[in-house]
């Protein structure tokens, strides 16, 4: 048994990656294997999970058919244009077709140093590698599009940032690792070609119904693109998730959740929130997401501007016009969900007011954003069950005189109040990764080797929208709404 590869990228011209094998490491030991995702790809986990399956796991193996490379791209860094970043710790092991003919990337991150590392070490500790795995599975199982978690496995090394870490490498499936900063790699270097090499790789494997020719597909993929983002982005904001470093280098074109890095979720509700530790001026903030989404799109249109139209002038119109169609398309993902975590089935005038007054009194009042949410279900069915929501309000008669125009609002919906509950129990998770949680899992298995909360948090985690009262302490909130929580990089 192995990876049934059958690899693309690889295929494109010499300058878009560097060849490299993985760094083998000295005690590979598999923390945890994914079991239901190997079956998806095609794997045998069985196989995967014995001797031969965690060598290649670890990097300390090349499986037949691999071609590992670490791929060439760049990015604007908290702003800034940075011309050549790279894999510095990632390779690309190749590409399955899963068994729903899906084409997905296998890639080793922490798999030792690239020809992109700019002296950096190439590795990954254990804190990073199960935050990643954590967060990526809880987010796909809240139905986010995410990159996803293979495996990871214990390196048997030493890592040294702040302090010396244990090692691990993690196994991440996605869509492509195709980024706004690849675009941009080519752009810098006014390789036209290779912008049409990659504008026609990407096109064939993530947007295939775009047809026609010359400018027009080309801006039919910058909508494409566009449309997606608003609609990820939405979704992150509905459940409360902030990313921390949404550098142009850490947007997929393929429109999934990439790179977690120094990302956590909202604890008391307030659109200031920022968890990095590098964001020192808020840029990356829960509510700047939107604004920051359409600042890395508008990157990436420029990047194609000689693909457009050959006059200038021309090619940046069809730009605009592209990138136009960002704010309908997030105010619709946005102000639709919002109203359907509040039981509205579909948006009237007043509805957007109404929601947002909710949101207001919540950043006012130090409301928990999950468990506000999750307790509406049950007041929407019973106003007698009013009692746990205002508890989560500093002055409950906030609550109190917003609940009354929502109870008219949903007077006026179709349907019993029961079914309304369930609808809402839909989209308002009870569990999301606690971010104190998160740190005691990690900490555990750093100081302990202890990998049960690890394992304990995933299980929950995979059934977000079901109660499970005998994990109930998993929905609490932290003491003091999580104020002053900080999330690092690892790098």
């Amino acid at each position: 048994m192995s990876f049934p590869f059958d690899n693309s990228y690889a295929r494109l011209p010499a300058r878009f990656h560097a060849r490299l094998a993985p760094t083998p490491v000295p005690e590979p030991r598999l923390i945890h294997l994914n079991r239901g995702l190997a079956e998806e790809l095609g794997i045998d986990p069985d196989w995967l999970g014995g001797p031969d399956g965690v060598a290649v796991l670890a990097g300390n193996r090349v499986a037949e058919g691999s071609e590992p490379l670490a791929a060439a791209y760049a990015g604007h860094q908290f702003g800034n244009f940075v011309p050549q970043l790279g894999d510095g710790r990632a390779i690309l092991l190749g590409e399955v077709i899963d068994r729903h003919g899906r084409r997905r990337d296998i890639q080793l991150k922490g798999a030792g140093p690239t020809p992109f590392s700019r002296s950096g070490d190439g590795r990954a500790a254990f804190g990073p590698v199960l935050r990643e795995y954590l967060v990526s599975e809880a987010m796909a199982a809240l139905g986010i599009p995410t990159t996803r978690a293979l495996a990871a496995v214990a390196t048997g090394a030493p890592v040294i940032r702040e302090t010396v870490l244990p090692g691990a490498v993690l196994t991440r499936v996605a869509a492509s690792h195709i980024r706004v900063g690849t675009f941009q790699f080519f752009a810098a270097r006014r390789d036209t070609d290779g912008l049409q090499a990659l504008v026609d790789h990407v096109i064939a494997r993530h947007y295939p119904e775009i047809g026609g020719d010359g400018g027009d597909r080309v801006r039919a993929l910058i909508e494409a693109v566009v449309g997606r983002q608003a609609d990820l982005v939405a979704r992150w904001l509905l459940v409360g998730f902030v990313h921390g470093v949404m550098n142009t280098d850490n947007m997929s074109v393929a429109g999934e959740t990439i790179d977690y890095g120094p990302c956590a979720f909202l604890d008391a509700y307030d659109a200031r929130t920022t968890f990095s530790s590098i964001d020192r001026n808020g840029r990356y903030a829960y509510g700047q997401q939107p604004r920051i989404a359409l600042w890395n799109l508008t990157r990436f249109a420029e990047t194609l501007l000689p693909l457009l139209a050959a006059d200038e002038d021309e090619a940046i119109k069809q730009a605009e016009a592209a990138l136009a169609t960002f704010g309908p398309r997030f105010d619709a993902a946005y102000r639709g969900g919002l109203a359907r975590k509040v039981g509205l089935s579909e948006l009237r005038e007043g509805d957007a007011e109404l929601c947002g007054d909710l949101l207001r009194l919540m950043a006012e009042n130090q409301a928990d954003h999950t468990l506000t949410f999750r307790l509406l279900c049950a007041a929407a069915e019973d106003p007698e069950a009013d009692g746990p929501v205002r508890e989560r309000f500093v002055d409950p008669t906030a609550y109190d005189g917003w609940a009354l125009r929502w109870r008219e609002r949903l007077a006026e919906e179709p349907g019993e109040p029961s079914a309304r509950g369930r609808s809402m129990r839909a989209v308002n998770p009870a569990f999301i990764p606690r971010n104190y949680r998160v740190e005691a899992m990690i900490e555990a298995a750093i100081e302990r080797n202890d990998f049960a909360p690890f394992e304990t948090l995933l299980a929950v985690l995979s059934r977000p929208y079901d109660d499970q009262p005998e994990h109930a302490r998993y929905a609490e909130a932290p003491e003091g709404g999580g104020v002053g929580y900080r999330t690092f990089c690892g790098t």
